[in-house]
């Protein structure tokens, strides 16, 4: 082996920490981290309390040193302290306890804690140190996760429920598998672009509601039935935000309304005509669907009580706590709509 050189030695020496540091250097690690790092005694009196608790917990070390550790624990939560003391009397160290402390001014804050016996010269237990860790934020993001699971679960559900039911309404009515699978395809194409519209969006690790307004939702329902720039419809009167749980039936119920148009009413023929109008009262909606320049009534084949569109339409009244009103034109249908509760407080 050759002799090592100087520049080599040095530089270990210098990479060393030599035992009278020791003490400071750990000092510096202890003030300048920010997890809060605290001792007590035996009896739970605070004996330091780093610069990190003082971030955490908002006490100076002035306010907190000699008092007890419960300070900082609330009041459904003091019966932690006495386990914990005795666990550390046992020599036991406690890993990554998961728990809830409050701050000088009372606000709570989620803490991971890491509880060590400190051990004296002759190997006595003389009292514990504590790190905590805050972990509000990834305890919020775990939450808020577990929201956006459920909500997922909730949305994907009541979809499904939903096709199911159109799904058995539709095989009561249809006469041949062909009128089934059409009737179903322009259903789930209308329940597609509800969804569309209504689908929430991703904000940080949280779904956030769109909003989804009355005339947003009918432009939806009647884009296809616009030729170029042509719109054979209008909407007229005050638009209002609805309630999320409301839009997939009224994305049905409108959607019966532009198809019984398109086979019979204004929405059949080149200059048929349809205004909406909605008008917003202090205890519910009211929305006139008003056809016009339509087939004559005499065209028009008479309504059936048992076909699948006036089951579903009955259905879709109720579960929506809905009353609806034909009355017969010349050259057209008026459909009277009152919605109770659909629209946002």
């Amino acid at each position: 082996m050759g002799i090592p050189d100087e520049r080599e030695a040095r530089a270990g020496q210098d990479m060393r920490v030599l035992p009278f540091e020791a003490a400071d250097f750990l000092a510096a690690i202890v003030a300048s981290s920010d997890d809060a790092i605290v001792s007590k005694n035996l009896s739970g009196v605070i004996t330091t309390w780093n610069k990190g608790a003082e971030r955490i917990f908002g006490y100076t070390a002035d306010e907190a040193v000699g008092q007890p550790i419960t300070i900082v624990i609330p009041e459904d939560r003091k019966n932690e302290e006495p386990s914990i003391l005795a666990r550390i009397q046992a020599g036991e160290r406690v890993d990554h306890f998961e728990t809830v402390r409050r701050r000088k001014d009372g606000t709570l804050i989620d803490i991971s804690l890491t509880i060590s016996p400190i051990v004296d010269s002759r190997g006595r237990i003389i009292g514990a140190s504590k790190i905590a860790r805050d972990i509000s934020d990834s305890k919020r993001h775990a939450d808020e996760r577990e929201l956006l699971l459920r909500e997922l679960h909730h949305r994907i559900k009541n979809l499904f429920s939903v096709t199911g039911s159109i799904i058995a309404l539709a095989a009561r009515s249809a006469a041949t598998p062909g009128e089934l699978a059409l009737e179903m395809r322009e259903r789930l194409s209308a329940l597609a672009r509800a969804h569309e519209i209504t689908l929430p969006t991703l904000t940080g690790h949280a779904l956030e509601n769109r909003e989804t307004s009355l005339f947003q939702l009918l432009s939806s329902i009647l884009a296809p039935y616009g030729q170029d720039d042509r719109k054979p419809w209008t909407l007229s009167g005050e638009d209002v935000t609805l309630q999320q749980g409301t839009v997939t039936n009224l994305a049905l119920l409108f959607h019966e309304f532009a198809t019984n148009s398109s086979k019979y009413g204004a929405l059949s023929v080149e200059n048929g005509t349809l205004d909406i109008r909605a008008a917003a009262l202090a205890d519910r909606l009211e929305i006139v669907w008003l056809e016009a320049n339509g087939p004559t009534c005499s065209d028009v084949p008479p309504a059936s009580s048992s076909g699948f569109g006036r089951i579903l339409e009955a259905t879709l009244s109720q579960s929506l706590n809905a009353r609806i009103e034909r009355t017969w034109m010349p050259a057209g249908v008026s459909i009277h709509v009152v919605l109770n509760e659909v629209t946002t407080k």
